[in-house]
């Protein structure tokens, strides 16, 4: 039976606040093979039983499912929407309509009547307290409300209250952004919270990313210096009248009793200060002052309909221990982001202070020296009435341990919990195998990503820094795309990246940039400068080509399309004869062939500078292809090809020699196809020697590690890529699962063997870059590849690499299509692969060192040699061969 099991909006199941009709995609469900969709229907709605149709597409003849635009509907603001679907396929069945899909629009294009308002002053931009802003209000009388529709935003974070009850379950919001060019508004339907008489609205501000202590400069006011919230409640009557209330100098304000709160150093809240009710009716205001008007470009409010951070899931302790120094501490066992929700009794006064931290030392005491200046700390004090529960708001720390510093009464497991926080994203990467070690770095590499990825890609989560890193996030991409459903993570922070840009393309090290400007004390950042660092600023390029490649979003890269030019055009013009560097570079960054103290690696920066600009501007010329930009694909083709040319005589001697002898040179000259083809037998056999003079460890970096196994495996050393992934000493993946980490490391030694620590001015074991294996995993390992020709896995590539020792993998991906599931299982030299194909897609499937092929039914495979080449329609296959 044919059925739309699933229909998504911009890849989301439901839309709250969107600025354009979302794209429409859609998952088949059939218990037939080889389905294919031949045409579909689509209808909108303003109701969920569509009585009323807005739109009907008629029988459209396409394939499409998803990635599909509605151009011909007139969206109005403040209004509910209902999608629906049905299709036929090429087995002649045709589909009921699916279930409905909905969304709610933004403010669109109405201008916001509202101004900012805020409860502090001039005097205030050097203060962390929080403050509170309320107005009540009464609903039209004799009429009944239809719905009710709130847009907010604040400069700062915001917590905002509907008659006493908070709105929304998304946290730190408004998010950080570029917020001069780009600050987020979110969208809430209040239509069932609205009471019949009178209303009371309001909310709490603090300082958050906006205005507080941020940079390891630590710096503050970065874009202003007093919080501040607009809104816009707009309220329909069912007998077609409107009501709006918005933020305006009849609001008033008064501070909170959070006296303190800073994202790096936690919160301060005086409970006894608590003025119970005051975001609910019957509550005396009228001590309270007046609130005043903050100037501030509204044009830049743009509408974030999903993806927000949240409380994603609750962590009970494992142990409470004491240390040797006497230390109380909690043990979460998993290293995450988020906060610690408390419960405590005690008399007035009586405080709770927890601080936060990510690991014990050798001698199992507390560490903290790795925070540098961020304090990780909460106090509470306690008013003194019945059991009081406590978390933090306007904060976050990095941490699996929590030293309890006080506490009234018996520090009981069941008194805390540890609430992780991230961007909401579906999960959908699985890897599990018979090595235990490899699930665990799974695990590792999956929660590096859930403690970093808090409304930016950060570099970690716990010290004074918590950046975005450019350099982290293009080289984690891939792997955090096949883990989680990132694609409107990344779009809102290119975003801020296309923004940030300076005027002649350059891409600041960190997005959002807050170093330019604040770096006169940084030796290197003050000479070099805050942008354009090769592998950082290739950001522009590689991340929003790797949003195309997993999820095939033309939309990503026609919004980042000039970004991605101005990026490749700016290495471009600083190149000398097309080999180009520029100020600081970061090359190798950390590689262990550093030279002594340094942490910039062996490669030469010109060799990794010049073989990002041809990769990058390879990428790019492929963009422009698939927006079919005819004349800039002929054109940047041309100057990849010019590059690599130059690359190749520069960097290559006439024997075919790579003249610099680094394991990252190495890789990414095979990675990146710079290698002459004459030469690439050389340069693999190379890169294995110098893999072999480490007694097969690697010593790469930031830029190296990544490609490291791909760059063996795609070259027929599939053998030294896995010894590789399997070291279990130090330098090495499963040297820190062997360690006992729970996250990826900034270091390889972060933790060294003897039990010291690697320098506390750099040391996060929350850091997830060298995480980017976890693409290995699954583009080789499991064997579950995108093509650029149908990009978004319309047709997959199925190659798994069978080898490690491995007798079991099970893999699945959920693409935008629907699972895709690879299996495989070793007995002696017996293979037995099975692999699951989403509908409307087909697939390639691809087995190396193939034998004698025994079973394989529905399967038709070519066999050339020690190959085997088989394409197969949607469906579960099963095929069994023997090992050559």
């Amino acid at each position: 039976m044919l059925s739309v099991k699933k229909i998504t909006l911009d890849y989301e199941l439901s839309l709250s606040g969107v600025d354009n009709f979302p794209v429409i995609g859609w998952e088949i469900a059939s218990d037939q093979q080889s389905v294919k969709q031949i045409c579909y229907q689509l209808q909108v709605s303003h109701d969920k039983y569509f009585d009323v149709i807005l739109f009907d597409s008629g029988l459209i003849n396409s394939d499409a499912s998803a990635n599909v635009n509605i151009n011909d509907i007139l969206l109005h603001p403040s209004t509910r929407y209902f999608v629906r679907v049905r299709i036929n396929d090429n087995h002649g069945e045709e589909s009921p309509w699916s279930a409905v899909a909905e969304f709610i629009t933004g403010m669109m294009d109405t201008p916001w009547s509202g101004d900012f308002i805020s409860a502090e002053n001039s005097a205030d931009k050097d203060n962390s307290k929080v403050t509170l802003v309320r107005k009540p209000f009464s609903l039209n009388k004799g009429s009944a409300v239809a719905s009710a529709y709130l847009h907010v935003s604040a400069l700062g974070l915001y917590q905002f209250y509907l008659n006493g009850q908070k709105v929304g379950d998304d946290v730190l919001t408004p998010g950080w952004t570029s917020y001069h060019h780009h600050l987020l508004y979110q969208t809430y339907d209040l239509s069932e919270q609205l009471q019949r008489d009178d209303n009371v609205i309001g909310a709490e501000l603090a300082a958050g990313w906006f205005k507080g202590d941020m940079g390891f400069t630590r710096d503050r006011n970065y874009y202003g210096e007093q919080t501040a919230l607009i809104c816009q409640l707009v309220i329909h009557y069912q007998d077609g009248t409107q009501q709006i209330v918005v933020t305006d100098d009849s609001w008033h304000g008064e501070d909170s009793p959070i006296l303190f709160s800073e994202i790096y150093d936690g919160e301060i809240c005086d409970a006894s200060l608590e003025r119970e009710g005051w975001n609910n009716t019957g509550y005396d205001a009228s001590y309270w002052r007046p609130v005043s008007l903050i100037p501030y470009d509204k044009k830049v409010l743009t509408a974030q309909s999903a993806c927000k951070v949240k409380k994603i899931a609750a962590l009970e302790p494992v142990a409470i221990i004491t240390t040797a120094q006497g230390d109380t501490v909690i043990d979460f066992g998993q290293n995450l982001s988020g906060w610690v929700e408390f419960k405590v009794s005690g008399k007035l006064g009586d405080k709770v202070i927890l601080r936060h931290f990510e690991t014990l030392d050798a001698e199992g005491n507390v560490y903290l020296d790795n925070l540098r200046s961020a304090k990780q700390r909460v106090e509470y004090v306690l008013k003194g009435d019945a059991e009081e529960v406590y978390h933090p708001q306007f904060t976050y720390q990095g941490f699996r341990y929590v030293k309890v510093e006080s506490y009234p009464g018996k520090i009981l497991p069941e008194n805390f919990k540890a609430l992780v926080l991230h961007s909401d994203m579906a999960h959908t990467g699985h890897f599990n195998c018979s090595n235990e070690d490899l699930n665990q770095l799974h695990h590792n590499i999956l929660w590096g990503l859930k403690g970093n990825f808090v409304d930016v890609p950060t570099d970690c989560p716990q010290r004074d820094e918590r950046l975005g890193w450019t350099g982290d996030a293009q080289i984690f991409c891939r792997t955090a795309s096949y883990l989680m459903h990132t694609r409107n993570f990344f779009a809102k922070w290119l975003r801020d990246l296309r923004h940030d840009q300076t005027p002649e393309g350059g891409v600041p090290h960190v997005v959002p940039d807050i170093l330019t400007g604040h770096c006169a004390n940084d030796i290197n950042l003050a000479a070099g400068g805050t942008h354009s660092a090769a592998a950082w600023a290739d950001a522009a390029v590689i991340n929003p080509w790797t949003m195309y490649l997993m999820y095939g979003d033309t939309r990503i890269l026609e919004n980042q399309y000039q970004s991605m030019k101005g990026w490749v055009d700016f290495m471009l013009t600083h190149s000398e004869n097309l080999i180009w560097r520029y100020k600081l570079q970061f090359g190798d960054w950390v590689a262990l062939d550093a030279k002594e103290g340094s942490y910039f690696g062996a490669t030469p920066t010109d060799l990794v500078c010049t073989a990002y600009f041809a990769h990058s501007t390879e990428l790019f010329s492929r963009a422009a292809k698939a927006l079919n930009r005819t004349e800039d694909f002929e054109r940047y083709s041309a100057l990849h090809q010019q590059i690599v040319q130059r690359f190749q005589d520069e960097f290559f001697t006439p024997s075919g020699r790579l003249a610099a002898r680094t394991q990252t040179a190495h890789i990414l000259a095979l990675y990146f196809n710079l290698v002459p083809e004459p030469f690439r037998e050389r340069t693999v056999n190379t890169l294995v020697e110098l893999l072999r003079e480490h007694d097969g460890h690697l010593v790469t970096g930031f830029v190296g590690t990544p490609y490291f196994c791909h760059a063996l495996s795609q070259n027929g050393r599939e053998k030294e890529a896995w010894e590789l992934l399997l070291k279990e000493d130090f330098p090495s993946w499963l040297y820190q699962v062997k360690a006992g980490a729970t996250t990826i490391w900034e270091h390889w030694d972060g933790l060294k063997p003897d039990g010291t620590m690697w320098s506390a001015d750099m040391n996060s074991f929350n850091h997830y870059a060298y995480g980017a294996v976890g693409e290995w995993l699954y583009r080789s390992v499991a064997g579950i590849e995108a093509d650029v020709d149908e990009p978004g896995f319309k047709h997959v590539i199925i190659e798994p690499t069978i080898g490690g020792g491995l007798s079991f993998v099970d893999a699945t991906y959920q693409s935008i299509y629907g699972e895709i599931a690879v299996g495989w299982k070793v007995l002696d030299e017996r293979v037995t692969l099975n692999v699951t194909v989403p509908h409307n897609t087909h697939a390639t499937i691809k087995l190396s060192s193939l034998g004698e092929l025994l079973s394989a039914q529905d399967v038709d495979f070519k066999q050339q040699g020690t190959s085997g080449v088989a394409n197969v329609g949607s469906g579960n296959y099963t095929v069994e061969y023997l090992r050559a």
